[in-house]
């Protein structure tokens, strides 16, 4: 709710309000009341008259009483005589909760116990009416969220990720409440946030809230407080009391992208929320029963990490539930460029521009470029290329990055490489590429592990293994 209002700004120019109520002298004072902060107020004293004036004429606001002399105004709300958008707000005498309950439950907005300040009746009004428009942009933000995945491109070899969807989001609608965990692996840019939203979108909780993290974006020491909350005075800044995103995301999904980023302790914790389903906010005692849909997603070799002591073994298995690989783009073939003309059509409609044609060349740097950032990459590539080309021209993708094979027959990075027929030792292939880039770095093995994008004791596991 939005919490601008002041006492500067309490006015209702312009707007109608219906007032049912039979207390002449309660009428007289609502009225002088509204119409002096600008409103135009009908009053009615029974339900038959109500229904007549609902004919006629159309409202902003209805301030309705419960009782009247010939029946229930809740019987207008009933048999929807009221119009959805017609905020309504029920007065009702002490005792009355049960009747604005049910009022509530049939669409009312609000409800007052009588009796009441007169005075504040302008700002709760104004407050009904922003708190609709508050909904409604998080309705319209949620339409567009769903259009974005409903207009996910899954033709060639994309398909077979649909399969892999589809499967989790009948599982979904099979167990209905107590969804399992679910992890997404693919390298960086392949999309991974996208298809945990479209799973969301798709599943029995699309209406919940969709709640997204990038672990690798918050430092150790503030991890705690943004999954579980903290209470007021916990730590320095800790000013108020904050909820996390467990509490924010509950009945809901929380999607964590880089969970490979989460020291131990905090994958400690993030295990115990898991199989608990109850968290306990920093600083406080309470225990908070939450009920949510966690989605992880790593850009690494989770079995490589558990294998060098930097990822918990029994929280992989807790998250491995179900599982979505998703394949290097470059891995995609010619099915690229078919990627890459459904993007360009909907970054055409982002910049209200004609969707061009790919020239031939481009297509076939599409195919060759080595696509290292992966689909958000090539998203990149499309948008610099559509705003650089002129109306009536074909696309001209200009790409720096392509894939080079190594001037050496006799190495097994050149493309042109035959395996033997006595067979390939992987693991002493891995180690010699491990030492070309320490080499190259001069011996800093943290560089080296930057170059190679792996975690730094994944080299150090490497190289120990090497020398046994």
């Amino acid at each position: 709710m939005n919490n601008s209002l002041t006492e500067s700004n309490y006015s209702l120019k312009g707007k109608e309000i219906l007032l049912l109520e039979d207390d002449t002298f309660l009428v007289r004072r609502l009225i002088a009341q509204l119409e002096s902060a600008g409103a135009e107020v009908t009053s009615c004293a029974s339900i038959e008259e109500t229904k007549h004036t609902l004919k006629s004429l159309s409202f902003d606001f209805a301030l309705m009483d419960l009782n009247l002399p010939d029946g229930e105004s809740l019987d207008l709300l009933r048999d929807e005589k009221i119009p959805s958008n017609t905020l309504t707000i029920l007065m009702t005498a002490e005792g009355g909760i049960k009747s604005a309950v049910e009022a509530m439950r049939l669409g009312a907005v609000d409800y007052l116990s009588k009796p009441f300040d007169i005075e504040e009746i302008s700002i709760l009004l104004l407050k009904a009416e922003q708190q609709r428009k508050n909904q409604r942009l998080v309705q319209h933000s949620l339409e567009q969220r769903r259009q974005k995945t409903a207009n996910l491109y899954f033709e060639g070899s994309f398909a077979d990720d649909l399969v892999q969807l589809t499967k989790i989001t009948d599982v979904d609608r099979r167990l209905s409440t107590d969804l399992p965990p679910i992890l997404i692996d693919g390298p960086t840019g392949s999309g991974k946030s996208t298809y945990a939203r479209w799973i969301h979108d798709n599943g029995p909780r699309r209406d919940a809230p969709f709640v997204a993290i990038n672990c690798s974006a918050i430092p150790n020491n503030l991890i705690d407080s943004e999954l579980f909350g903290h209470e007021k005075g916990a730590f320095t800044d800790a000013k108020n009391a904050r909820i996390g995103l467990f509490e924010a995301a509950d009945q809901g999904t929380l999607f964590l992208d880089e969970i490979t980023s989460l020291s131990e302790e905090a994958q400690a914790k993030l295990l115990l929320a898991i199989e608990s389903q109850i968290i306990r906010r920093v600083g406080g005692t309470k225990e908070i029963r939450v009920n949510v849909r966690i989605i992880g997603a790593a850009n690494q070799d989770l079995r490589e990490m558990i294998a060098i002591g930097s990822f918990r073994e029994d929280l992989f298995h807790r998250l491995d539930l179900l599982r979505i690989k998703i394949p290097p783009l470059a891995s995609r073939g010619k099915d690229i460029a078919g990627l890459a003309r459904h993007h360009l059509v909907s970054l055409a409609g982002k910049y209200n521009l004609p969707a061009p044609e790919i020239s031939n060349e481009s297509q076939k740097s599409l195919l060759s470029n080595s696509w290292t950032g992966n689909t958000r990459e090539l998203i990149h590539e499309l948008e610099r290329s559509l705003i650089l080309t002129e109306p009536g021209e074909s696309l001209q993708i200009k790409i720096k990055h392509q894939r080079q094979s190594n001037p050496s027959n006799d190495d097994w990075l050149n493309e042109n490489f035959c395996f033997p027929k006595s067979g390939f030792d992987l693991e002493s292939e891995i180690i010699r590429l491990i030492d070309l880039a320490i080499s190259q770095v001069n011996g800093n093995i943290s560089e080296a592990a930057r170059t190679l994008g792996v975690p730094r004791d994944y080299i150090r596991y490497r190289l120990q293994k090497k020398s046994k």
